[in-house]
């Protein structure tokens, strides 16, 4: 069985009297352990499919199972618990808060996890250091790069080892160099047996996955290797 599976979904918005439909009956399977690229113009429904997929926009209809779990039947606490266990987010404005360091920007996800907080910090610690960055721990987010701020970005996702990774154009604000630099870390977080599912408009990024799924209107045109 796939580790996610999703089934027809439709997610529709109403504006005024207009009614968009941002996906139009759209299956997926993806397995545990691969590295999954979505791809579409601007408006192809890519950034909405990964927010149904992460448990954080509800479909109009249709059904997303995780890990044998049918996401949208969870109550709203279980559902945020399911998150919090299964799934780490990176996205591209990277979200950091501006006024903790790289430390306490990745312990955040440990707020609600019951361990000591030399557990938490030992924890974030091995997370930074696993994305290369064991050395600026105490800097402020103004005090880095946009690849490093990145990188915090990534080590905070992954440091209640999830499942999935979901990444919402990761690369979107970062130099070429930069980019290749993250992408190949995301590999390597995969080939370490992370899940990965990858929003993107940059054609280069697909070469770092297994799969290319590509959006338009809100429907799959194809998947491939």
């Amino acid at each position: 069985m796939a580790l996610i599976e999703i089934k027809n979904v439709k997610k529709q918005y109403t504006s005024g009297e207009d009614t968009v439909e941002a996906l139009r009956g759209v299956d997926i399977s993806i397995e545990a352990g691969e590295f999954i690229t979505i791809m579409g113009q601007s408006g192809s429904g890519k950034s909405t499919l990964l927010s149904v997929l992460g448990g954080m926009n509800h479909p109009t209809s249709g059904e997303v199972e995780m890990a044998g779990v049918k996401l949208y039947q969870l109550p709203g606490e279980k559902l945020a618990d399911f998150r919090a266990q299964n799934l780490g987010f990176v996205f591209q404005s990277f979200n950091l808060i501006p006024y903790l360091t790289a430390i306490e920007n990745v312990m955040l996800p440990l707020a609600i996890v019951k361990m000591s907080s030399p557990e938490k910090r030992a924890a974030a610690r091995a997370a930074l250091e696993r994305v290369g960055l064991g050395n600026k721990l105490d800097r402020l987010p103004n005090q880095l790069s946009g690849g490093e701020q990145e990188r915090v970005a990534i080590a905070r996702a992954i440091v209640n080892n999830p499942h999935i990774l979901l990444a919402d154009e990761p690369t979107g604000n970062l130099d070429s160099k930069t980019s290749e630099e993250v992408m190949a870390l995301f590999r390597d977080l995969n080939v370490a047996g992370q899940t990965v599912v990858m929003v993107t408009h940059n054609p280069e990024n697909g070469a770092y996955s297994d799969r290319t799924i590509n959006l338009k209107d809100g429907m799959v045109l194809e998947a491939h290797a």
